[in-house]
């Protein structure tokens, strides 16, 4: 089912998300809740999407296969990242909880990131380049932070 995904300047974006535990990722619930995400970041041409991006205060994101270079969309839960280089670049982002706005932000182009999975499994991996950015973008949400807080060059887009 496609949600609704809230914008700027719902309150549930400027907060930071909870935990999961692994139990709650075994309920139909959160199963439900990861797939419906899913189809809500397609729907909206998404590359990722945060679940409080679809007014969930929990700390789940999913990053589409296609970003994420893998078989399955990633879905990391409880995320966390660390940087494993001091080199950051700007690229021009935008976000579906603020539509027709972009600005450059400035990333770390290597990190390392702890999670768990769907299944509640524990994950870690290395992402460069435009996942890493992806991963920091979406951690970002769940930590109750929108690109534009970091951004440089903010533009209004027409949609």
């Amino acid at each position: 089912m496609i949600l609704p995904i809230v914008t700027r300047p719902n309150p549930i974006l400027t907060n930071p998300t909870r935990p999961v535990t692994p139990a709650e990722l075994a309920t139909d619930k959160i199963k439900k809740l990861i797939v419906d995400m899913t189809e809500t970041m397609y729907a909206a041409d998404g590359v990722g999407i945060a679940a409080n991006q679809v007014n969930v205060g929990m700390a789940i994101t999913v990053i589409s296969k296609k970003f994420a270079g893998t078989t399955k969309d990633l879905v990391l839960v409880n995320p966390v990242w660390k940087k494993n280089t001091r080199k950051q670049t700007y690229d021009i982002e935008g976000c579906l909880s603020v539509p027709g706005v972009t600005g450059e932000v400035k990333r770390y182009t290597e990190i390392t990131v702890n999670a768990l999975t769907a299944a509640g499994k524990p994950i870690a991996f290395i992402a460069y380049d435009y996942l890493a950015r992806i991963v920091q973008h979406e951690t970002d949400h769940l930590n109750g932070m929108l690109f534009v807080d970091k951004a440089r060059k903010v533009n209004n887009i027409e949609l």
